[in-house]
């Protein structure tokens, strides 16, 4: 069997949450054209016979949903965020699930997915295990920074895929936590430049998607309670990672963080393309 370059590698431990997982990545790898790289991390021999057989049986379960992906499974051993990490120098997509439940040494216990989606070189993609299925937006954060452009690009791309509608919302607030609220003229004034400045950022995007129905939204409040609030049904809600400008520097981890904690919809985390943000 030949293995497509740059798969999606979802990890998996048998939870049901991680199957979810597995099933949103094979259908990731659908349309992307791509391979799909079933993998759980494991780090006690003597569960090695068992691992084998979860991920046979999750991998199984994942050529029924999608036939055409090329799927292949794998016991690895070592630590989970470490060994997922380093896989996603070779992948184009990591899916994770949010939640295990006593896998292969917690796997994915919340801290590793949030581990693996705030180090990975590759976007990652966490599922929660009680999310309803949905036809709503993608919904993506943007600021003016690096990582924001790569995950407006990354939003747009999967819009198209997905043949969804694309909500880009650009989050703005006081610099510092004493400042004082602006005066209402100023607030008027600040936000017609946020407007004007997503504007600008979103039209070369625009002309490249033409098929992507786009909304702009420039809101002012906090960036994790703004996202998660305008992604309740959405698809997908994209952030980057790193970042400043609108964010006032939130982007460095604690959006990420704090949006992977609350979100009740899928959440992709994209680093820029040269991992500093």
């Amino acid at each position: 069997m030949v293995v497509p370059e740059q798969p999606v590698v979802a990890g998996v431990d048998g939870s049901e949450g991680s199957v979810k997982a597995a099933y949103r990545a094979a259908a990731e790898a659908s349309r992307r054209n791509t391979g799909l790289q079933l993998l759980i991390v494991n780090d006690d021999p003597a569960r090695a016979d068992h691992a084998e057989q979860v991920v046979r049986k999750i991998a199984a379960k994942c050529r029924v949903q999608t036939p055409d992906v090329v799927i292949t499974a794998e016991v690895a051993t070592g630590h989970p965020v470490e060994e997922l990490v380093r896989r996603s120098a070779q992948a184009q997509l990591v899916v994770l699930g949010a939640r295990g439940h006593g896998g292969f040494t917690d796997a994915l216990l919340g801290g590793v997915s949030t581990g693996v989606a705030t180090h990975a070189v590759c976007p990652v993609v966490v599922v929660r295990e009680d999310i309803p299925i949905t036809v709503g937006p993608v919904v993506v954060g943007v600021d003016e920074s690096p990582c924001s452009l790569q995950a407006l690009r990354f939003a747009y791309a999967e819009a198209a895929r997905l043949h969804a509608d694309l909500v880009v919302l650009q989050v703005w607030h006081e610099e510092g936590l004493l400042s004082a609220p602006l005066a209402p003229p100023d607030r008027d004034r600040v936000q017609h430049e946020v407007e004007q400045a997503l504007e600008k950022q979103t039209a070369p995007l625009r002309a490249q998607y033409p098929q992507v129905a786009t909304r702009e939204v420039v809101q002012r409040g906090h960036p994790v309670s703004v996202l998660t609030d305008s992604a309740r049904d959405a698809r997908l809600l994209v952030v980057g990672h790193r970042g400043s400008g609108g964010f006032d520097g939130l982007f460095l981890g604690s959006v990420a963080a704090g949006v992977l904690h609350h979100a009740t919809c899928p959440v992709a985390v994209v680093r820029s393309a040269d991992g500093t943000g």
